[in-house]
């Protein structure tokens, strides 16, 4: 498998994603899993994987000439594609940063030279492609496309791609050609498309024009809490309701869909807390909308949480709210209402596939979300009811499962 994170370093629901389904997979007693990433930090959990660092992989190329390298790369990548990149990446590759051991460097991040560190994992992917024995290939997400294309390429094993979000989800319809052309030219190349939603499904086959009989959706799971996370408790004797939202705040997440709604329930109300957790591009657009709105002393932005500090949040919360406009699946609703957090989440989202114990509204409808916000604050049996029929519901949904299905895909391509 090619990552491009892995707990506990994560930045949104990749990571978490990829852990859930290997710890899943892992379960089935002849699976052997090798997790490539960019850069591990050390202290990953391994003990159900290999986690091979893309940047601890020795790569002899500084001989390597202009010819030698058209040969070597042409043949795998799409003409057009290599044409607009030879000049750029495989003219000379003296270019890219590598230590003394004569490996190429990542940041481990999502850095400005984001395109670069991709199609320097797709240098890396060749050589691991030659060092490891596997059946199968499994790229997650496009950051890691070039490298799958690459990877079969030289062993001629089959490639499975998982699409956890396409780009007309993070751009709202506005795709950034580079992006697209990534995506297209991976499921092109792969033998299997998996997609986290019927809702990725549709877009992969009408916007990326691929064969509806090589995509299947295996929707996303939840990993069960961990003794440390049951034992965190609500803080006692806090007056106010708290109203949760936890994502990137980035445009696909809707998050001036949850300030407005927020206007709108302390209208009603003055004993509800707003909080805004997560980092973003639209971080400083959403603290002046609250501050425009006049709901600054009501709403809070805690920035970027991870690990222990997700569950502490949710377990403090009343209701969470999930108001993206486009969300190939949604993790973190699955993780609230397992903690018995009365839910809200967009129509528009995957998780919504399989949820019938969230309360389901269309993004853009701020009134409805303020309704539904209220009636959860106001009516204690409403949220005893979401509270426990949610939880019932989200224990039952287990990646052990999700990875049967994957592996049944595994299972049709090694013949």
């Amino acid at each position: 498998m090619f990552g491009w994170e892995f707990p506990p370093h994560i930045l949104g629901g990749l990571g978490t994603a990829s852990y859930g389904l290997t710890r899943g997979m892992s379960t089935q007693a002849d699976m052997d899993i090798t997790f490539v990433i960019p850069k591990p930090w050390g202290d990953e959990d391994q003990s159900f994987l290999k986690i091979v660092g893309a940047c601890n992989v020795p790569v002899v190329w500084r001989d390597v000439n202009y010819n030698q390298a058209k040969e070597k790369f042409s043949s795998f990548m799409d003409p057009q594609e290599y044409f607009n990149l030879r000049d750029h990446i495989y003219a000379d590759f003296n270019y890219i940063r590598t230590n003394n051991f004569g490996c190429i460097e990542f940041s481990g991040k999502y850095p400005d030279n984001l395109l670069e560190e991709i199609n320097n994992y797709s240098i890396v992917a060749g050589v691991i492609a030659r060092t490891y024995g596997y059946d199968v290939i499994h790229s997650h997400d496009w950051l890691t496309y070039p490298a799958g294309i690459h990877a079969k390429n030289v062993s001629g094993k089959p490639l499975v791609l998982h699409v956890h979000a396409t780009d007309y989800d993070r751009s709202r319809g506005k795709v950034n050609p580079q992006v697209y052309n990534i995506e297209k030219d991976g499921m092109d190349h792969a033998d299997h498309i998996i997609c986290v939603s019927d809702l990725t499904r549709r877009t992969v086959i009408d916007k990326y024009h691929q064969d509806p009989r090589k995509v299947s959706t295996v929707h996303n799971a939840v990993e069960p809490l961990s003794p440390e996370i049951e034992a965190i408790k609500p803080e006692k004797g806090v007056k106010d309701k708290i109203v949760t939202f936890l994502g990137r705040i980035t445009m696909q997440k809707g998050p001036e869909y949850f300030v407005e709604t927020a206007a709108k329930v302390l209208r009603k109300t003055d004993n509800v807390r707003f909080v805004m957790a997560g980092s973003g591009d639209m971080m400083e657009q959403m603290i002046y909308l609250a501050a425009t709105k006049g709901i600054s002393d009501r709403f809070h932005f805690p920035g970027f949480l991870r690990g222990k500090q997700v569950y502490e949040m949710l377990k403090r919360s009343d209701v969470y709210v999930m108001p993206s406009v486009s969300e190939p699946f949604g993790i973190s609703p699955l993780e609230a209402m397992q903690c018995g957090i009365p839910t809200i989440i967009s129509k528009q989202s995957g998780c919504a596939e399989i949820l019938s114990k969230a309360i389901k509204l269309d993004y853009w409808d701020t009134e409805a979300m303020a309704d539904a916000i209220y009636s959860i604050c106001r009516y204690p049996a409403m949220a005893r009811f979401l509270q426990t029929e949610g939880k019932r519901e989200v224990d039952n949904i287990r990646w052990e499962d999700a990875g049967q299905k994957v592996r049944d895909i595994y299972n049709s391509l090694c013949h």
